[in-house]
């Protein structure tokens, strides 16, 4: 099974985007959001779970939750836009990943045994940072493992 992870698209829905999550089994949005026309699109993909960042304060995306636990292939997903905000021990709570997004910054870190990731900002260009989504691999049998793509 095959997750597409995205954040931060502020509103842009990047053809490119669209394009490599083809053939994902479920898309995982770490907030900032922007409009839900994205969330729309995505859906024509596949399922789609997805949190309100700081920049969905208002509007239709403002009803997005903060924080969202998802379970999907036998794995249970923390999302919530913002690491900074974790309020939990993600180890402690049975989590095998916490999905977040906010910095911009693309991260894959494992911490006893739970893996962190931050896709990256799949939405405006902002400063030096790349463009980028991930993708989460959950085999059948073995780890899941996660990849940052970057997005052109």
């Amino acid at each position: 099974m095959i997750v597409g992870v995205v954040s931060d698209t502020h509103g842009l829905l990047r053809p490119s985007l669209l394009k490599a999550l083809a053939g994902v089994d479920r898309i995982m949005h770490c907030g900032d959001v922007g409009d839900p026309m994205v969330l729309s699109m995505f859906k024509r993909i596949a399922p789609v779970n997805a949190v309100r960042g700081n920049v969905d304060s208002y509007g239709p995306c403002a009803a997005l939750p903060e924080t969202s636990v998802i379970h999907f292939a036998g794995k249970d997903f923390y999302i919530l836009h913002n690491r900074n905000m974790l309020d939990l021990n993600p180890e402690a709570a049975g989590f095998d990943a916490v999905l977040t997004g906010h910095t911009h910054k693309p991260l894959i870190e494992y911490k006893r045994g739970v893996l962190y990731l931050n896709p990256g900002s799949c939405g405006p260009k902002r400063f030096s940072l790349p463009i980028s989504y991930a993708r989460v691999t959950i085999p059948e049998k073995g780890k899941m493992t996660a990849e940052i793509i970057p997005l052109t």
